[in-house]
């Protein structure tokens, strides 16, 4: 019974823990068992925390005893990509310069997650300052893929994704700047959200791009990134960008099936360069949603190339300017890779970076206006190609553009530049026995609708079951 708790979903696992069929102290184990066997051959976690995690649900257990009120994530393990500070707690951002850090204050999602009763297991990997589509990292080494080892989880949010895929934890918090949690769940077969920029807050997560950044709920399954996202949404007066759209009922949205929506599909952009193989499964997924009802569009998607260019531009100047300190002072901490990657940044001129900015309002109405308008949620292929080998992923200059996963970016980064939700839902393996996943944008705060059009296709298949062995 023990290993098969971490082997249920997020909801299975939070129903069985609140009707007392098994206890927290018994999930936490069995995940702590499960990370022992596991996270040293995939190179997943920084730090696990099981004194504290058991004293935890042992509380929790406690509290559940007495009957008294639970929350939606009661007793149930989660672990976290390690750029959520925590109060008296080191948060490494994957980086030498922050190993000596301690956090003063505790991220509102962190907090939230604790209210609603979820308990820590430890923290996730992640490339240095979350830079690099492979995983990356020159300090920890690579993260490893479920599925095969030999191969990148894909970045930032790798140590996330893989973590969740090899059933060590139900669920974990990444961050996604210009593709960093859907990249890497869809190389490690999980579902990942990025939400509407302003939906969650950012207040104590480390910050890359501000103007991008977003904090992500990645889980198994459609229903568990709902779950998690219903926990950490909503206004917070300690970050001034959330707004105070009120959140919805995102598990009542699940049920509304696809029948009658309408499902974009590009014909342009976001095929470029990816593999035959891969975009047939994507097709096999559009498919299914056409099979449950839904009406499939196709067209031309205007302007992508340039919104990616001006997400290049934000990215680059606003992470320099965080760092631009560390960047003159303490250059030789950082690894080359990273350093090349930032410098260029303090280069980008002020024009350029505030026309972007200015741009970006008026850019979102119109990309809202000519796809939205047409239809209910765009579908894109996500990963171009499988994760590739670790092997072949270090060989050469990492930083060069033309490389499968810094092009698999191009499909990712206008959604971040334009604020938008997206989501990747997995939808197939490779012959060679690797994940590919698809990816659901829609309009300002539709993630209602990317989660029932996600579900829908969840119900019919079951690529989000299958388990990598160990």
């Amino acid at each position: 019974m023990s290993d098969d708790l971490p082997r249920m979903t997020l909801a299975a696992v939070a129903e069985q823990i609140r009707s007392r069929q098994v206890s927290a102290e018994e999930a936490v184990k069995a995940c702590l068992q499960r990370i022992e066997r596991g996270a040293p051959k995939l190179n997943c976690f920084f730090s696990i925390e099981a004194e504290e995690a058991l004293a935890a649900a042992r509380r929790a257990d406690a509290a559940l005893a007495k009957g008294a009120g639970v929350g939606a994530l009661h007793g149930v393990p989660l672990a976290h990509k390690d750029v959520f500070f925590r109060k008296g707690k080191v948060a490494t951002c994957g980086a030498r310069i922050c190993r000596d850090m301690i956090a003063e204050e505790t991220a509102t999602v962190i907090e939230r997650l604790a209210g609603a009763g979820a308990i820590q297991l430890g923290t996730l990997h992640l490339p240095e300052f979350a830079m690099g589509p492979e995983g990356h990292n020159d300090h920890f080494g690579p993260c490893r893929n479920p599925w095969n080892a030999d191969h990148v989880a894909g970045g930032s949010s790798g140590g996330s994704a893989a973590a969740v895929a090899a059933r060590l934890v139900h669920g974990s918090l990444g961050s996604d700047t210009g593709g960093s949690a859907r990249l890497p769940a869809a190389l490690c077969g999980v579902v990942a959200l990025k939400p509407t920029h302003g939906l969650i807050s950012r207040h104590g997560s480390m910050p890359l791009a501000p103007s991008l950044d977003t904090v992500s709920p990645i889980a198994r399954t459609v229903e568990d990134v709902a779950l998690l996202t219903a926990a950490i949404a909503g206004a917070d007066p300690k970050d001034p960008t959330t707004v105070s759209t009120p959140v919805p009922d995102y598990q009542a949205s699940l049920q509304g099936g696809v029948k009658g929506l309408r499902v974009g599909v590009p014909t342009d952009h976001f095929h470029v360069g990816v593999q035959p193989e891969v975009l047939d499964l994507v097709r096999a997924g559009i498919r299914v949603l056409e099979a449950e009802g839904a009406e499939i569009v196709e067209f031309s998607v205007p302007g992508a190339d340039a919104l990616v260019n001006l997400s290049s531009t934000l990215l680059l100047a606003e992470a320099a300017s965080i760092q631009k300190t560390w960047l003159l002072e303490r250059a030789d901490e950082y690894t080359p890779f990273v350093l090349n990657r930032l410098r260029p940044g303090l280069f980008i001129p002020a024009t350029q970076y505030v026309d972007a900015l200015r741009l970006r309002p008026r850019l979102t109405q119109e990309f809202v206006g000519q796809v939205f308008d047409r239809v209910d949620v765009l579908l894109t292929p996500l990963n171009p190609v499988a994760a590739p080998s670790i092997k072949e992923s270090e060989t050469g200059d990492r930083s060069d553009l033309t490389r499968p996963l810094n092009r698999a970016t191009r499909g990712t980064r206008l959604f971040n530049y334009l604020g938008l939700p997206a989501m990747a839902v997995p939808c197939g393996f490779t012959k060679a026995g690797l994940p590919v996943g698809f990816q659901l944008a829609g309009r300002p705060f539709a993630e209602a609708t990317l989660f029932r059009v996600g579900h829908a296709y969840q119900r019919v298949t079951d690529w989000h079951a299958r388990e990598p062995n160990e």
